[in-house]
């Protein structure tokens, strides 16, 4: 028909009629003409199956067509200090923060608003908000990322949570979920178990100034973590500068035969001089070895000479200890066959044995007798 704009709104539409560009009114479903031969109407068309509505005049709307807004759509406000979490259909779409609002189309979907009190406290239930937590598509992550800060703390570890710079406590092991609004989450995961901290290759001299480069292990674990936090910056670097000054406190004042002597003064020593410091840290510094004293080459060489010495004397002593033995037993032995003829006899038979054993063949004249006269001469 000539002069006339036509405008379907279907069922499952909702539309918006403009005239020269100026808003009049929300438009049901239905057919519309207008008497127009200059093209000045608009209509502009809305799903419903899509609830949230975004346009520019939603102001204007609130404003100026409260009745028709109340009327069409789930109009969502928050305060300054609360969330709203939409469903529709049972399903999550949206998060709105404080001091926001939105308009969902009433119709075809069902709103459901589900309202977070954040003077109540910023940490979330993942029991009651499971959807929340768990994300869905896309979009909706970007929307919950936006909002919830989400943290997981591993079995024989505690987090300390920071809310805009400010300690505020400790997380024992589990999932945690905070709303993020306006503000700054920080959670630093702390290791409650046994840890090992290794010093490595510490040049050190001795009281008599022999350079020694000596390797030292420490365990220790966090007993109070939120302590150890507010005193100390970094306590392992802490720790490990500690273990150094120790160190060198318990080399430094002692000759290096001392230590050779007794490795385990500087265990003792290096222990009790970083337990006394880190006592009030909230950190337990179970034990603390040497594990290694490495010598500079010369050094080596120099012991090494002194042990060979030490064990050449020692072989020397006993060499003479046992030669001082045997002269003595010689000397028993002949005051013995001294005044005993029998065993003086015994004795140059024993001797005759053993003259015997290496001669293919002996002649004897004059008797036994004859024989051990001669073998008297002949050993005089």
């Amino acid at each position: 028909m000539l002069f006339y704009q036509k405008f379907i709104v279907r069922k499952h539409e909702r539309g918006l009629l403009f005239k020269d560009g100026d808003f009049q009114s929300f438009l049901a479903p239905a057919t519309y003409r207008f008497f127009d031969w200059q093209n000045r109407y608009a209509v502009e068309r809305f799903e419903i199956s899509q609830p949230a509505f975004t346009h520019s005049l939603i102001d204007y709307f609130l404003e100026a067509e409260r009745e028709a807004v109340e009327r069409l759509f789930e109009v969502v406000q928050t305060g300054s200090e609360e969330v709203a979490v939409v469903y529709h259909n049972e399903r999550l779409t949206d998060v709105l923060g404080p001091n926001q609002r939105a308009l969902y189309w009433k119709g075809l979907v069902e709103t459901v608003v589900k309202r977070f009190d954040l003077t109540q406290g910023l940490a979330i239930d993942r029991q009651a908000n499971r959807q929340l937590l768990e994300r869905g598509n896309t979009r909706i992550n970007t929307i919950v990322t936006r909002a919830v800060m989400t943290s997981r703390i591993d079995a024989g570890h505690m987090g300390l949570l920071y809310i805009d710079g400010k300690f505020v406590e400790t997380l024992p092991a589990g999932v945690y979920a905070f709303w993020r609004f306006d503000r700054e989450f920080k959670v630093e995961t702390v290791d409650l178990r046994v840890q090992t901290l290794e010093v490595q290759g510490q040049e050190i001299l001795t009281r008599d100034k022999v350079a020694l480069r000596i390797n030292v292990t420490a365990t220790f674990q966090m007993v109070d973590a939120a302590l150890a936090a507010k005193t100390l910056k970094d306590p392992l670097d802490q720790l490990y500068k500690e273990l150094q000054f120790g160190l060198r406190a318990a080399v430094g004042t002692r000759m290096l035969d001392a230590l050779l002597e007794d490795k385990t003064v500087i265990d003792r020593e290096v222990a009790e001089f970083v337990e006394q410091r880190f006592a009030g840290y909230g950190i337990d510094v179970k034990s603390v070895g040497v594990k290694d004293i490495i010598l500079p080459g010369d050094m080596k060489d120099l012991l090494g000479k002194v042990v060979e010495a030490e064990k050449v004397a020692q072989a020397n002593m006993i060499r003479r200890r046992e030669e001082t033995n045997a002269t003595r037993s010689l000397l028993n032995t002949a005051k013995v066959m001294e005044s005993n003829s029998v065993a003086l006899r015994l004795k140059e038979l024993e001797t005759l044995e053993r003259v015997t054993e290496n001669v293919g063949s002996l002649s004897v004249y004059g008797g036994l007798e004859g024989v051990m006269n001669g073998l008297v001469q002949l050993k005089q």
